[in-house]
């Protein structure tokens, strides 16, 4: 018996029906990724993402590629990097995904899915 099951997705809500009982027919399997993504994702919290999400990791791993982590305060670009609010800076997900860990701190941007 094939096991299909209504979930939403944890990046951005939508609801889909994942077929791991099935997997040659789930949405999942119409996203080709590449190594990128596969790599970023093996370092991720997320169970199931729906096909939407994954296209958008497999294009932002492509995206990440043209940048460096910033290893020292100087080369933090504002509104690349992060960007201020009040007198705080506040990561954006380009920089986490950048980093290549999720550090476990609940940040507004994470891209891992880690959730406090």
């Amino acid at each position: 018996m094939d096991k299909h099951e209504e979930k939403y997705c944890p990046k951005c809500s939508a609801a889909f029906t994942c077929k791991m009982g099935d997997i040659a027919n789930c949405q999942c399997n119409t996203v080709q990724l590449n190594q990128e993504a596969i790599n970023f994702l093996s370092n991720t919290y997320f169970e199931c993402l729906c096909s939407e999400c994954l296209v958008k990791i497999n294009h932002d791993m492509q995206v990440a590629k043209a940048y460096q982590f910033p290893t020292q305060k100087e080369m933090l670009i504002e509104d690349l990097h992060y960007y201020k609010e009040g007198n705080n800076c506040v990561f954006t997900a380009l920089y986490h995904t950048l980093r290549g860990y999720c550090c476990n701190n609940g940040c507004r941007h994470c891209v891992y899915g880690f959730k406090k």
